[in-house]
């Protein structure tokens, strides 16, 4: 569906649920309900992922610092997630990754305390793995592994993802199952269970809907103060800054980096480069007002060499807002729970979760807006099947086809359609990266992209050839 019948849609049409918000969370609620049999608008007032859902640490992992914090339920929950995307609901964006905790002498563990908890996590994780591996086999892991004063590692696995990718399938699933999608639409009025005024195009529009629920992430509390403007403020915000460096070509693994006994960060080979961070500082502003500091890149370089040598020039740096209850007390201690949370004209709010638990906070805030017959079945989202039977319709090195095959799974080939016309289309988006024109073109008929931006950094990887002064400022996702 183009943009101008979408928009028509918009406002013509009766929906049984508006959702607010296209990230992680407001993606997977319409893809929830388009699956269930509702009717469903989904809007941004941005692009889609464009906020708090394309800067995370980009890991579908369990949380293994939570089981310090004593979420055993959410560390469950989450590595039952994590199979299901892996094996069924994405397995071309969400994949296997090995992790070493490196246990140094002067570290806030001992090594008994770690592989207790390795061995805990591992289990409910239902994997096999050693719980300790030698310090010579670490090394031949991550050859950038600092050994001064290091006594063992420990050894665990979880997952890695492009988490803009995954937001913008489950939004390709919605809109495969009839919503109606629009992104730079902007929600300007609540009127209950009327509906809502969205600002689209230059024009006011009057969207009729019988439920509505806002996933606005850190604008949470702004959009609960347009429907009830007694609202007062519920969340507190974290920002987690991160960085990109070369490297990360030839290791086998990342490394969880401990600072404290609740604190860890993480140097992860992904697309190619080496991902670094983050940090865990309060936002005490608004959201717009957050940016990424010298200090931010310089405490995740320090930190990062704690356990890696030889790390190179920040590339690129980004930043997310965390969504945390209020509270008293550092973030970094805060519970990584889910609030849901419903106005008096009905509306439901939520708040907070992890990106690797979307599908369940999908399926809650249903729950919440008083959906029943939910399915907690796991479904494919669109290019998940079919992997291994793909048919090329232009020849292409081996990096680029798996490069293709990672970002679109099946749908590659439909990606790919125009250049069995046009070759200039198999030609590089961006110098230094794998990307092609094609997928440019792609990104514009297929998948909602209005500007550069939208390409660059968000439906490809282009934005990884920048650096960090071109990027720094952009936020790409929550961590």
């Amino acid at each position: 569906m183009d943009r101008v019948a979408a928009v028509e849609q918009l406002a013509s049409r009766r929906f049984d649920l508006l959702v607010i918000g296209g990230g992680i969370v407001g993606a997977g609620i319409a893809e929830a309900a388009t699956a269930h049999g509702l009717t469903v608008a989904l809007v941004d007032k941005g692009d889609f992922a464009s906020a708090t859902s394309s800067a995370s640490s980009k890991l579908v992992h369990g949380g293994l610092r939570y089981l310090r914090l004593g979420d055993v339920g959410l560390v469950r929950e989450a590595h039952h997630e994590r199979r299901l995307l892996m094996n069924i609901v994405a397995p071309h964006l969400v994949r296997r990754l090995p992790f070493l905790f490196p246990l140094y002498e002067d570290g806030p563990y001992r090594p008994w305390f770690v592989q207790s908890g390795i061995l805990l996590y591992s289990t409910m994780a239902r994997a096999r793995l050693n719980g300790l591996v030698s310090v010579e086999r670490a090394s031949r892991m991550v050859p950038q592994l600092r050994g001064d004063k290091l006594r063992s590692c420990a050894f665990y696995a979880d997952a890695w993802t492009n988490d803009g990718r995954l937001t913008l399938a489950n939004v390709r699933a919605a809109a495969d199952g009839g919503a109606t999608v629009l992104n730079y639409a902007e929600v300007l009025a609540i009127r209950g269970r009327e509906g809502a005024e969205v600002a689209v195009d230059g024009h006011v529009v009057q969207v009729q809907a019988d439920a509505i629920v806002n996933a606005t992430g850190p604008w949470v509390d702004r959009v609960r103060g347009l429907e009830d403007p007694a609202a007062k403020r519920s969340m507190r915000l974290s920002k987690g800054v991160h960085v990109v460096v070369d490297g990360g070509e030839d290791w086998d693994a990342a490394i969880t980096i401990s600072h404290d006994k609740v604190r860890v960060s993480f140097a992860i080979p992904w697309e190619g480069m080496l991902l670094l961070g983050t940090t865990d500082t309060e936002h005490d502003g608004e959201p717009e007002d957050a940016h990424v500091t010298d200090e931010d890149v310089a405490q995740v370089l320090a930190e990062a060499s704690v356990a890696v040598d030889g790390l190179g020039a920040p590339r690129a740096s980004f930043y997310g807002l965390r969504v945390l209850p209020g509270g008293d007390g550092q973030t970094a201690n805060a519970r990584r729970e889910t609030v849901y949370s419903t106005g008096p004209s009905g509306m439901v709010s939520v708040a907070g979760g992890k990106l690797t638990t979307y599908r369940r906070i999908a399926l809650d805030a249903l729950d919440h807006l008083g959906v029943r017959g939910l399915s907690k079945s796991a479904r494919p989202l669109p290019g998940a099947a079919g992997l291994d039977r793909i048919a090329w319709p232009v020849e292409l090195d081996a990096p680029t086809r798996a490069h293709l095959l990672h970002l679109y799974g099946s749908l590659a080939t439909e990606v790919l359609a125009g250049a069995t016309d046009d070759a200039s289309l198999l030609e590089p988006l961006v110098a230094g990266r794998p990307d092609l024109r094609a997928q440019d073109v792609y990104a514009r008929s297929h998948e909602w992209a209005r500007t550069d931006d939208d390409v660059i950094r968000r439906r490809t990887t282009g934005w990884l050839a920048g650096t960090a002064s071109s990027t720094r400022d952009a936020p790409v996702s929550a961590a």
